[in-house]
């Protein structure tokens, strides 16, 4: 029992081990089957490890260094891996930044932040790609000094870094970005001129010479947020080396408003040459008008350019500020203000241009302070050196026509005086002359010029000289008044004209400036005259007229009634002769004065007409009835009293000129030019 026991265990034992070794070789066959199929799909890729090893040999047959010298190299490596990585990395954000510069209108703060970090990140570029490149070529010399690679190899890596030391010209690392920092500043630029465009509003004004209360507006300046945006913008444009290019844009557009501005006042005659003109009266209402445009041009819109160029470039600096201001000045009329104003200068010399010239110098001093702060810096060198040259022009001309002035007067003795008695124009225009010239208007200008006309010489000048100087020349007139009083051969017409022309100098130097400095007795003097030249004008001309009808030999006449009429036939006959010969040659002469005038008709008028009227009366109709009484009996009493009374009107078209001129058809404006041109003096 006990061996059949043992018997049944061993049996037991071994069928265990037969199940286990079944197991065993099962698992041994799906193994081996897999094994099989991991085979099977590995060819392929043996093949391809195969295909490949040529080329990874040819790449790794340049390295010929063994293992250490391998591992030594890789410290140089990784040394300029860490650069070049950077830069590449700086690279691909620079690119992300361009959506972010699309339109700077939108959000020009956000706008110029992007720029900022794009100029930051291509400094990055342009600084560190030369710091990769360096590494780069250390790593070629580590490799060509230690021999671990082959010459071909080597001469490959040079050729390459050549290239790229050559993008690292100033042309190659402008194009580091593909053109994104340019096209970013280009719309800056034209952000620059939109806002400037948009905000720039000329003022609207009158063509009105008179600008009335225009003339204390100015054109409104930009808000200040905009100069703001207009500042930050020219920060990094500046910083980018276009601020040329700004400044150009900003004259540009600030040129146009003040040009706009401008437009209104009709400033064409700004452009006159001295071809177009004969004359200062010729454009005597032009200068009026330029002192006016000039004065506010300079206080109101040159002055508002001024102060808006301080504000917008106040952080780059002054010469900046002033080089734009200078050229919006240059460019919107100040240079067409000065060369007017030569242009006068430049006439043939006048006494109305005197006063012009005092009319310019005013102007220019009146502006003195304004200039001088507004253009006295060196970038307008150009208007000070035209403004200098025309205020030398000016004084010169103006001195050189005062001191001329009695001169001219004495040589204007020896032109015969006019032949219709009037007043000789040197006259007329004299007595106004010298009241303006010592007028509250312009004798303290004229008192300024003469001072620094005569300081140039090195000469003193007192007030007297120019008081003494006017009296001189009214003295010269009254002396010229004695030469053409003896130079007519008719005394009759030698009378008139000197009762015109006493009368003409009392009635217009009594009450002013003049007159104060001749005195009471010299106006007695002239009026006596006046008085005195009527007196004797009357009896030797019309006062002889009633002569002709004399009633001697009528009224005791006893011959008979056609002796009687014959009588009256023949002294009505000479009356009328007498008249008529003395109406016709007295019909030409003139009385320019209408108060002297209407005066000596109406004594003409009382010394003819009563004895004419009770003659006719008394005798007419001795010849009324007679078929020839038209003959002698010729004028009727109102006839002749509306004859008389016609005397001595003044002619049309006479001018207040030393000489007659034409007018250039630019300015004459169609209107006929009357005025005479017989002689110096008429």
């Amino acid at each position: 029992m006990a061996v059949l026991g043992r018997s049944d265990v061993n049996g037991n034992d071994m069928i265990e081990n037969l199940i286990a070794a079944r197991k065993s070789l099962k698992l041994s066959l799906e193994k081996s089957k897999a094994l099989g199929f991991a085979l099977e799909k590995a060819g392929p890729r043996l093949d391809e490890i195969n295909q490949r090893l040529p080329s990874l040999e040819a790449a790794v047959r340049p390295i010929r260094a063994d293992k250490e010298a391998l591992i030594a190299a890789g410290g140089h490596i990784n040394r300029a891996i860490g650069p070049a990585a950077a830069v590449l990395k700086v690279f691909d954000a620079v690119h992300g930044l361009e959506k972010s510069l699309s339109d700077p209108r939108n959000n020009l703060p956000g706008y110029l932040s992007v720029l900022k970090r794009l100029e930051e990140a291509l400094r990055f570029l342009g600084d560190n790609c030369g710091l990769a490149i360096q590494w780069l070529d250390d790593i070629l010399e580590y490799l060509e000094d230690n021999v671990m690679a082959d010459e071909q190899h080597l001469l490959h890596l040079k050729k390459s870094l050549k290239g790229l030391r050559e993008s690292q010209s100033d042309d190659e690392r402008a194009r580091l970005d593909g053109g994104l920092l340019n096209a970013a500043l280009d719309k800056l630029e034209g952000e620059l001129r939109r806002l400037l465009t948009e905000h720039s509003v000329p003022l609207p004004m009158s063509s009105s010479p008179d600008l009335g209360e225009q003339a204390v507006i100015a054109p409104s300046l930009l808000p200040v947020s905009v100069i703001h945006k207009l500042q930050a913008i020219l920060g990094r444009l500046r910083t980018n080396n276009r601020l040329e290019k700004c400044m150009s844009i900003y004259v540009e557009v600030r040129s146009s408003n003040v040009r706009a501005s401008l437009q209104a006042l009709d400033l064409d005659y700004l452009e006159i040459s001295i071809a177009e003109f004969n004359d200062v009266q010729s454009i005597e209402g032009y200068i009026a008008q330029w002192g006016k445009h000039l004065e506010f041009a300079v206080k109101h819109l040159f002055e508002a350019e001024y102060k808006l160029c301080n504000d917008v470039f106040e952080r780059i600096g002054l010469d900046v500020c002033m080089g734009c201001f200078s050229k919006i000045a240059a460019h919107t009329g100040i240079l067409a203000f000065l060369q007017f104003g030569k242009t006068v200068t430049e006439s043939k010399k006048d006494p109305i241009k005197l006063l012009k010239l005092l009319d310019i110098f005013a102007s220019l001093n009146r502006l003195r302070l304004d200039f001088n702060r507004l253009f006295g810096g060196a970038a307008c060198i150009e208007i000070q050196n035209l403004t200098r040259d025309l205020i030398k022009r000016v004084i010169d001309g103006a001195a050189e026509i005062f001191w001329e002035l009695l001169v001219q007067v004495e040589l204007q003795r020896q032109i015969p005086p006019p032949p219709d008695g009037n007043v000789p124009i040197l006259v007329s225009i004299i007595t106004d002359y010298c009241n303006k010239l010592l007028g509250d208007n312009y004798k303290p200008i004229l008192n300024q010029v003469l001072l620094i006309h005569r300081s140039w010489k090195h000469e003193k000048f007192q007030e007297r000289i120019l008081v003494s100087e006017v009296l001189n020349i009214v003295k010269a007139i009254d002396l010229n008044l004695e030469t053409w009083t003896k130079a007519y051969e008719d005394s009759i017409l030698s009378n008139l004209f000197a009762m015109n022309n006493h009368y003409h100098l009392y009635k217009h130097l009594k009450g002013t400036k003049v007159g104060d400095l001749l005195g009471d007795s010299w106006f007695r003097e002239h009026e006596q005259y006046k008085d005195y030249y009527a007196a004797i004008f009357l009896r030797d001309s019309w006062g002889k007229l009633p002569g002709h009808l004399s009633r001697e030999g009528l009224i005791l006449f006893s011959g008979g009634r056609a002796t009687a009429r014959d009588l009256v036939k023949k002294r009505l006959k000479n009356f009328n002769e007498a008249f008529d010969e003395m109406y016709k040659r007295q019909s030409s002469w003139v009385v320019p004065d209408r108060d002297l005038r209407d005066k000596i008709c109406q004594q003409i008028v009382q010394a003819v007409l009563p004895v004419y009227r009770s003659y006719m009366q008394s005798y007419g109709p001795l010849v009324e009835l007679d078929g020839s009484s038209s003959k002698y009996a010729k004028y009727s009493v109102q006839t002749l009293e509306q004859m008389l009374s016609s005397l001595f009107l003044p002619k049309p078209g006479r001018y207040a000129s030393f000489k007659g001129r034409q007018l250039s058809a630019k300015f004459n404006n169609g209107v006929a030019d009357l005025r005479r041109t017989t002689s110096a003096v008429v």
